[in-house]
């Protein structure tokens, strides 16, 4: 059968010129945003809980360190513990999960205890126990004062208070309008949320207007894999990575004697930054089946540079999250299993007719 020779008028009116080109860009970024805006008004309303519900596994790994702080201490502590009356079980898991429970009279789902230690002059303390209960102390004598010499701390016992772990989580704010900007940023994050579906539909749009008529029929099957992937990875971050990256970066607080003083903001730095890189990446199969498609690469050239490909992912990984191993890998390793599958994508995946197909006789 005759080739054909390729002739540009064939593509004449499939194509776009430049300006063209940036008319479709500024009407697909104002669609994008007016969506974005209408998203946010919505986000105004839930915003508040919303700010809740993302400071979860911040105060989760919080409670998890004021814990083990506890739990080392009890530890430590045992035999002194044990003359006072406590029954202290004789093995250290034993000791954190007893920790880890939450304190008679809460809810289950409640944080753990917090075991500290105060220091109180025991006739102040029983004075006001008579003056509170009369009746209850009726018989009970206070200590003697004070003899000549001795300070206002010398009288001074230790006592031991116990607390929900809860109790020590509240985030701070260095600044009066800190929280009404943390506000604003996660309406922003739940309307950008809420308007994902409408704001990858411009993206696709623009895209599909750059493409031959054989090649726009492959963004309406990326669309919906595209938001599907992109919400797949931001909900990895926020309810798999999260949790072991600040147990990572708090472990070193533990260690280093440095006691974490959570701000708001800065942990919602944290948290626009995981999410939107996680998301981002999870297109990988996606772009490669999208450039297979259209001719750029094939299996083979995936196949045969699979080694390069994972020190990409992983030099990328180290760019998107933050400056801690625990989210590097966390990251590069969905992104080697979602490198392949992207291959097998490529491989198994009905291909239709292509740009050559169409240029034979």
């Amino acid at each position: 059968m005759a080739k054909r020779r390729y002739s540009e008028d064939l593509f004449r009116d499939t194509t776009m010129t430049f300006g063209e080109h940036l008319e479709e860009l500024r009407g697909c970024l104002f669609r994008a945003i007016v969506g974005l805006m209408l998203g946010f008004v919505v986000g105004l309303y839930y915003g508040s809980d919303f700010v809740q519900y993302v400071e979860g596994p911040l105060k989760d790994a919080l409670d998890v360190y004021h814990q083990d702080i506890s739990a080392d201490k009890v530890w430590d502590q045992r035999e002194e513990l044990r003359e006072s009356g406590y029954v202290v079980p004789d093995e250290r898991d034993a000791v954190d999960e007893a920790v880890a429970k939450p304190l008679p009279g809460k809810s289950s789902d409640d944080a753990g205890c917090v075991f500290e230690e105060v220091y109180v002059n025991p006739r102040e303390v029983l004075k006001r126990l008579k003056e509170a209960h009369p009746q209850q102390f009726e018989g009970v004598e206070l200590p003697p004062d004070p003899s000549e010499g001795e300070t206002f701390t010398s009288v001074l016992k230790p006592l031991r208070i116990w607390r929900s772990a809860g109790d020590k989580t509240e985030l701070t704010s260095l600044s009066a309008h800190e929280a009404f900007i943390v506000y604003i940023k996660g309406s922003l994050l739940l309307g950008a949320l809420l308007a994902s579906p409408w704001i990858f539909y411009q993206v696709w749009s623009f895209v599909a207007a750059g493409l031959y008529p054989h090649e726009k029929r492959y963004v309406h099957v990326f669309l919906p894999i595209s938001l599907g992937l992109f919400l797949a990875g931001a909900a990895t971050a926020f309810y798999l990575v999260f949790g072991p990256v600040l147990k990572f970066l708090f472990h070193f607080n533990m260690v280093m004697g440095i006691v974490p003083d959570m701000r708001l903001n800065e942990w919602w730095s944290f948290v626009l930054l995981l999410p939107l890189g996680f998301g981002i990446s999870f297109q990988l199969p996606l772009v490669m089946l999208f450039l297979e498609r259209i001719g750029i690469f094939d299996v083979a050239a995936y196949l045969s540079k699979w080694r390069i490909a994972i020190l990409v992912i992983f030099v990328a990984s180290m760019l998107l999250t933050p400056a801690d191993p625990t989210s590097m890998m966390l990251m590069a390793a969905p992104l080697t299993v979602l490198y392949f599958g992207g291959i097998a994508l490529c491989k198994w995946m009905p291909k239709g007719q292509s740009l050559f197909d169409e240029l034979d006789e």
